[in-house]
């Protein structure tokens, strides 16, 4: 039984694998995943790949092509625009009512993301820092406490998190989420609102930025 405990199917495993990869930009926007080489590369079979090419394709990472193969998708200035438009709504939203609501618990491992953001971003580590904003953003979902949130934030999962990976001054980003978190933990609604409207701002127009420098 302790054995099984850690089992993850292939599928699963090749999903996360290709998932981190486009996130943290391994896989380049418009580069081709095609069936055959995933399997022989991950050491897997051609079925667990085609699923999580499925997969992939549902959550908005991947656009299909013909046949047995598909391409990391490539966001346009539109794409970004409107996910930034989505993102603008709910987290207005999820970062008022996680100040409002959050538990002890909860604002305990809102701080842990915090820091693991901070060491990471003075280390300049840029996965693992990029990595640590998007877990910040999504344990305050997790404090707002409305379920129907955090299910509209589940299905958007892996864009915001990609999303939230176009920026490149990872301590500034860093030191916002940090000014977030005080005024979260005390529970000053006005405070957390002017901060997330900057935030916002700021979020915006590094990934356009970041957009526009990966086109040149």
């Amino acid at each position: 039984m302790a054995a099984s405990e850690g089992f993850m199917p292939e599928s699963e495993r090749v999903t996360r694998q290709l998932r981190d990869e486009i996130i943290d930009g391994v896989r380049s926007p418009g580069s081709r995943l095609v069936e055959r080489e995933l399997a022989e590369s991950l050491g897997v079979s051609r079925l667990p790949v085609r699923e999580a090419l499925k997969i992939l394709v549902s959550e908005g990472l991947v656009t299909p092509r013909p046949r047995s193969w598909a391409v990391v998708r490539e966001f346009t200035t539109s794409d970004i625009a409107d996910l930034d438009e989505v993102r603008s709504g709910l987290e207005t939203l999820g970062f008022r009512l996680a100040a409002q609501r959050h538990t002890r618990e909860g604002l305990e491992r809102l701080r842990a993301t915090v820091d693991a953001e901070l060491d990471a971003a003075r280390a300049d580590d840029a996965v693992r820092a990029r990595r640590a904003a998007a877990d910040f953003h999504e344990t305050v979902v997790s404090l707002a406490a409305n379920e129907l949130l955090n299910e509209l934030e589940r299905v958007l999962r892996s864009r915001l998190r990609w999303l939230l990976g176009q920026h490149d001054d990872l301590l500034a980003v860093a030191l916002e989420h940090e000014a977030l978190y005080r005024a979260i933990a005390a529970r000053d609604v006005d405070r957390v609102q002017e901060l997330v409207l900057h935030h916002l701002a700021t979020s915006r127009t590094a990934a356009l930025g970041h957009h526009a420098q990966d086109r040149s």
